[in-house]
């Protein structure tokens, strides 16, 4: 493809402007490099399309291109040193500083009442549930949220491993969002990820007589330093609170809604029980 790509002026934006400072930076280093969109892409295995809209801000690279891109136009480390707040933009402005926190995390613990937790969910079902997102998502911003999603279950790799626990609702589980085989593949993604030694999963039951956390979802979040904050979601305001009395408020509705929720074990029987009745 040669270099004139036509330049989508009606696309979304993305929600830092720092993909915007990036992609000005690629454009001008590779016409400096005397290096064709077509030849760049060759090199990092994408399109001249795709360079494209790394050059134009739509669309957000990840490490690896930054840092293939780097070597092959001679940047000396003025490409790399995005890395971190690329990988920072490729969230929602609201939810950037809670992935950065939960990035570096000890212990994370999470609560949900409306989908699996993303730390959790498939690349399938998390596909699904953007696509049911009202006003519609177009299919690059679909696929740019998916891929930072599905990013974040890297934290399951680290080590040292840090703590992670879930409770969720029965109903989640019930629900088949995208579809029977979409939700047997999220039911199967549950019991593999609950096998892992520093995960625990939760499920509260529809049975529960007793339930401490009616007024929604939301997700703890310990630092290395010790510090604690919570993370509560709501409809066009997501909010990180770090004052003690608030983050003390949620952990006390925490521990009580996993006294209330099934065990551990417990609840990975039920998974496996939906997954036959799926």
């Amino acid at each position: 493809m040669s270099e004139e790509v036509q330049e989508l002026d009606d696309q979304p934006q993305p929600d830092s402007v720092v993909p915007l400072i990036f992609g000005r930076l690629l454009k001008r280093l590779r016409a400096q490099a005397g290096v064709e969109r077509a030849e760049l892409g060759r090199v990092t295995g994408y399109s001249a399309a795709t360079i494209a809209s790394f050059e134009q801000g739509r669309r957000i690279p990840n490490a690896k291109f930054i840092m293939q891109a780097d070597e092959t136009l001679d940047a000396k480390g003025a490409l790399t040193d995005f890395v971190e707040e690329m990988e920072k933009a490729q969230y929602p402005a609201f939810f950037q500083d809670a992935a950065a926190l939960e990035k570096k995390a000890v212990a994370v613990h999470f609560f949900g009442v409306q989908t699996v937790p993303g730390l959790l969910q498939t690349e399938d079902y998390a596909r699904a549930v953007f696509a049911m997102r009202r006003p519609p998502l177009d299919v690059a911003t679909i696929e740019q949220r998916v891929a930072a999603r599905l990013a974040r279950q890297e934290i399951f790799e680290r080590k040292p491993a840090p703590t992670v626990t879930f409770v969720m609702e029965e109903a989640i589980l019930r629900q088949r969002l995208g579809g029977p085989a979409v939700m047997r593949g999220q039911l199967e993604q549950i019991l593999l990820v609950g096998q892992r030694p520093n995960v625990q999963i939760q499920v509260m039951p529809h049975e529960a007589e007793e339930h401490p956390a009616l007024s929604g979802r939301f997700t703890l979040i310990e630092t290395m330093q010790g510090r604690r904050m919570a993370y509560v979601e709501a409809y066009k305001n997501s909010r990180l609170f770090t004052d003690r009395s608030t983050v003390r408020e949620l952990e006390e509705r925490y521990g009580l809604v996993r006294a209330e929720a099934l065990s551990s074990r417990k609840s990975l029987a039920l998974v496996e029980k939906m997954l036959g009745e799926v």
